[in-house]
């Protein structure tokens, strides 16, 4: 299948690495160009890299920068001549239960993880044109809390829902609003949170007999999946929230 994603440029947030990384590389591997994000210049550098520099720029920067959205924009424009969409992805916030969690750390990852991608998705649908698409990296919180990751538990939802509301308002003009809800999937980030148990490989092997397909997702998976919602292939998949987990959700 052709996903019509030759020349398109993407913004891509959060690409330095995991799943945000693993969805530019698959979007560039379809033909699109990609604009990737992270905090540290090595890391934004190291990246471009790797997906080729006729095919990626990269702009070290803060989601929770509130000057962050225009700057990215303005890179698309001036790197690749156009702008087509933008998958918002960024790391999750610290863990820890609810007594564990302080004031500044909710405040930072509301900063980052909430303000952030709403300035972004704000700023996109001013520019964008019928064909563009926003997408959200959130989380499979987004349905069910899950143990131990309450701040996360408590801005994921909230964000499924702003998208839900932009999918609406947007839908009138021809732009698709999409999000998706990782489950188990082989990140540094999962390994570091089964590594906060006393036995990480039981933790891992009790977590793996949960999914149905019994494996954690590789990034890639999760990568294809990305490239296919962003692309012109899914034109009339809009407002949806699609679990990428192996079959770890069990509703409708």
């Amino acid at each position: 299948m052709d996903l019509g994603l030759k020349d398109r440029v993407y913004v891509v947030t959060g690409a330095t690495r995991g799943l945000g990384h693993a969805s530019a590389r698959a979007l560039v591997a379809e033909g699109a160009k990609v604009v990737v994000t992270g905090r540290k210049e090595d890391a934004v550098a190291e990246a471009v890299s790797a997906l080729g520099p006729d095919a990626a720029a990269g702009v070290a920067v803060d989601n929770a920068d509130p000057g962050a959205a225009e700057r990215l924009i303005a890179a698309a424009r001036e790197r690749f001549g156009r702008f087509d969409g933008v998958l918002v992805s960024v790391g999750g916030p610290p863990p820890g239960f609810v007594a564990d969690t302080t004031d500044e750390q909710w405040q930072a990852a509301f900063e980052s993880v909430f303000l952030g991608a709403v300035r972004l998705a704000r700023a996109a649908a001013a520019e964008l044109g019928e064909g563009g698409v926003i997408g959200f990296v959130l989380s499979g919180s987004v349905h069910e809390p899950i143990p131990g990751l309450t701040i996360s538990n408590g801005l994921r939802p909230g964000l499924a829902g702003f998208a839900k509301s932009l999918a609406d308002e947007l839908g009138p003009r021809g732009i698709r609003v999409v999000g998706l809800l990782p489950g188990r999937i082989d990140t540094d980030r999962v390994r570091e949170l089964d590594s906060l148990s006393a036995d990480p490989e039981a933790t891992r092997q009790a977590a793996e007999s949960r999914i149905p397909l019994r494996r954690y997702g590789t990034p890639e998976e999760f990568g294809r999946t990305a490239a296919f919602l962003l692309s012109p292939a899914a034109s009339y998949v809009t407002g949806v929230m699609l679990p990428v987990d192996g079959g770890s959700r069990h509703g409708f």
